[in-house]
């Protein structure tokens, strides 16, 4: 997946936090660091999976003259895209945990007050979210 802009969420919870120890600061960015590589790393899979996956399909189109063989052959190639669908879930599985993961790690790393504080951002994150979703669906469509 190509991403022309990104934006990191613990930077931003980061930014919301301010003032930070200097210990905390440090955790906050070594947690930075660990996660982008773990996302980098899921990214590449799940972009090689998805590739595999258009090869797949793009191979498995039946021909107009069905033989029982061809037959044999197509569904043969949507056992394997199948299966291939199923490695796609997982990876999205993987990508929620390390959310969460991250989102514990970074409680875990601050006071209790910048805890709520934190919540209450990415509460206010999401409610945004939602709304500008809402905006996108409603916008007048030429």
């Amino acid at each position: 997946m190509v991403r022309a802009y990104r934006t990191d969420p613990v930077q931003l919870l980061a930014n919301e936090l301010e003032p930070l120890t200097e210990q905390q600061v440090m955790g906050i960015y070594n947690l930075q660091q660990s996660s982008q590589e773990a996302e980098d790393a899921l990214s590449q899979g799940m972009d090689a999976l998805q590739q595999s996956l258009a090869e797949t399909l793009a191979n498995g189109s039946p021909n107009s003259s069905a033989s029982s063989g061809n037959v044999a052959n197509y569904m043969g190639q949507m056992a394997v895209a199948m299966g291939k669908l199923g490695s796609l879930e997982g990876f999205l599985r993987q990508a929620d945990n390390l959310r969460q993961q991250t989102l514990q790690q970074m409680l875990r790393i601050l006071t209790t007050r910048q805890s709520a504080r934190a919540l209450l951002a990415i509460s206010d994150y999401f409610s945004r979210l939602r709304a500008l979703s809402s905006l996108w669906l409603a916008r007048p469509r030429e």
